[in-house]
């Protein structure tokens, strides 16, 4: 990997897993942190946090299996989580990095940090949990099938609804947009694949069992992911510390970057 300090956002590269690839962006210089993006929004919901990240640590934006230039991968969460792990041997980063997850991608943080606990120094795990309500399991459920009957652009506006509070929607016009043709952009067998991962997921047990220092955060007006989902994984992970983000939604890094670089920056340190 170069250095990456030249461009704003860093250089695209690929990495070789077996005879697979994941691609990423690569910036700055420091302490290594991996950024896993949401299922609703691709790793550019990043992008505001990198820059500001880049200051102090060498920050890796990949996209998950299916996502950009990443192959697509079989096998269920599981096999996103192994394939995120060997993506991130691959890189063969001085230091053991932070990895950070939004959304899906906290899910796949945790998974990957269960199934393949030296990957990771710390962990972020932002408007995520261990496990969803009924009523979140059908949720995913519906979306699928809604997508499957008439595509991702028929679910856009639900999309948006569970990244962004209406209020911000309203006041944002051009991100909404911007973030609507990137979830649109998403391939519908990687959507679909996630929405029945999502749905039979319960890591409440294994979560036990994670040793590392997590930082949970949560934004209070999330409806993806909901406080309450943040609370009880924070309360069943051993070494967990809980934030609630004030006037944020699903995916706070994006809303208000500075705002989440500052409840995490004592967290992972330089």
């Amino acid at each position: 990997m170069s250095n990456a300090t030249q461009a704003p956002l860093g250089d695209e590269i690929r990495i070789a897993v077996g005879d697979e690839t994941v691609t990423a962006r690569v910036l700055g210089a420091g302490r290594p942190i991996v950024l896993l993006h949401s299922l609703l929004a691709d790793r550019t919901s990043f992008e505001p946090l990198a820059v500001l990240l880049a200051a102090t640590h060498r920050v890796v934006m990949l996209d998950l299996p299916g996502f950009g230039g990443s192959h697509p991968v079989a096998g269920g969460l599981e096999a996103v989580a192994d394939r995120t792990a060997d993506a991130i041997r691959a890189l063969r980063l001085e230091q053991t990095p932070v990895v950070l997850g939004n959304g899906y991608g906290g899910f796949v943080a945790l998974l990957t940090a269960i199934r393949h606990p030296a990957i990771a120094a710390r962990l972020v795990l932002a408007d995520c949990g261990a496990a969803f309500s009924e009523p979140g399991r059908q949720a995913f459920r519906n979306m699928s099938a809604a997508a499957a009957a008439k595509g991702l652009a028929a679910i856009s506006d639900v999309a948006m609804r569970r990244l962004f509070a209406p209020a911000f929607q309203a006041a944002h016009p051009e991100l909404i947009e911007q973030r609507r043709a990137r979830f649109v952009a998403v391939h519908p067998e990687t959507f679909h694949a996630a929405c029945t991962a999502l749905a039979g997921l319960d890591l409440r047990a294994e979560a036990r069992g994670v040793k590392l220092p997590v930082l949970v955060l949560v934004g209070e007006q999330d409806e993806a992911t909901p406080p309450e989902m943040a609370r009880e994984l924070a309360s069943l992970l051993p070494d967990a510390r809980f934030v609630l983000l004030p006037g944020c939604a699903h995916v706070p890094q994006l809303q208000a970057p500075q705002q989440f670089l500052a409840a995490i920056a004592g967290f992972i340190g330089h």
